[in-house]
């Protein structure tokens, strides 16, 4: 059956979960606790991971919401050594050109405080690249395209998903967007529907692994939301 031939079908919600409201605020907190021990780094272990875990976390990360379900996503997961070295070659092109006057003085500056450079050992030492692509259009069994939906938005839903999952595994993540990134499409023959946004770095954190004090830095709650409420407090 193609795209075009799925009608609506409601169906009885196969999952609902009925807690009270103590036990609701209580795992919100235990999640946000968990979630809060994320850190990104740029030191690895060259520790293996078992491709299960990996798999496990990529498949989390279809469980994703997306526009009209069309799943806009593919992850093409590396542990090959030769493949993780091309990769760190061609993104420090890129980078050096980036450092070397390629990004304006502002970019740098922001980057600054955070440690950042051209150099990107963290490709090769880490056990796991996960590249991520943007599917921009789909194929109909008769070769023709069809177009897909909030593509970027529900790719970041995904990669937010998988993120996730790795931190909960025990990983660290890192996330790098070296731009252009086109070269990634070619070294994982991946077809030109398929746009790529994202190498995800995962491992074990190096016993001497580091993070930049000004990563700790984060929003308080007040900054990052409006609550638009009929409810009424009283007092």
């Amino acid at each position: 059956m193609t795209t075009s031939e799925i009608r609506y079908q409601p169906l009885p919600l196969p999952d609902r979960g009925d807690m009270t409201d103590a036990a609701m605020q209580a795992a919100a907190l235990a999640h946000h606790d968990a979630m809060a021990t994320r850190h990104t780094v740029r030191d690895f272990s060259d520790r293996s991971v078992p491709r299960a875990v990996i798999e496990t976390a990529i498949a989390t990360a279809g469980r994703a919401p997306s526009g009209a379900n069309q799943q806009p996503w593919h992850f093409v997961a590396i542990s090959d050594t030769p493949m993780k070295t091309k990769i760190r070659a061609a993104a420090e092109e890129e980078e050096r050109a980036f450092y070397e006057g390629g990004a304006p003085d502002e970019w740098i500056a922001a980057l600054e405080p955070i440690g950042t450079g051209a150099s990107k050992p963290h490709l090769e030492i880490a056990p796991w690249l996960i590249v991520v692509f943007a599917q921009r259009w789909g194929t109909r069994e008769d070769g023709a395209r069809y177009k897909h939906y909030y593509v970027p938005e529900s790719v970041g839903l995904a990669t937010g998903f998988l993120i996730g999952a790795l931190h909960l595994s025990g990983l660290s993540v890192l996330t790098h967007t070296p731009s252009p990134m086109k070269f990634l499409t070619g070294l994982c023959d991946r077809p030109v529907a398929e746009k790529p946004v994202m190498i995800l770095a995962v491992g074990h954190p190096a016993k001497d692994a580091t993070v930049p004090a000004a990563a700790l830095n984060k929003k308080p709650l007040e900054e990052i939301l409006t609550v638009i409420s009929a409810d009424t407090e009283t007092t």
